[in-house]
């Protein structure tokens, strides 16, 4: 048996008949089973906007870290 990530589950045949009052009634992410396993997950706009500048801080940080040992470079204002 998969787990189920999310607090909601709809069959994917009942999403197909109304997916916009699945997108309406959802107030979190939403499991989409296919024979009752998970087969994709619907999230808020807002939700999917913060796992993306999440991703993009820890890309940023491993950056970061990367570099951490190099030597910084002297730069004036009027150079760049």
């Amino acid at each position: 048996m998969e787990n189920i990530l999310a607090r909601a589950s709809i069959g994917i045949s009942e999403l197909k008949i109304n997916p916009t009052a699945t997108i309406e009634k959802a107030e979190g992410p939403v499991a989409i089973l296919n024979r009752n396993k998970p087969v994709a997950y619907l999230i808020p706009a807002r939700a999917w906007e913060a796992i993306c500048e999440r991703l993009d801080d820890l890309e940023l940080a491993e950056i970061i870290k990367a570099r951490s040992g190099e030597q910084a470079v002297s730069v004036k204002l009027d150079e760049l």
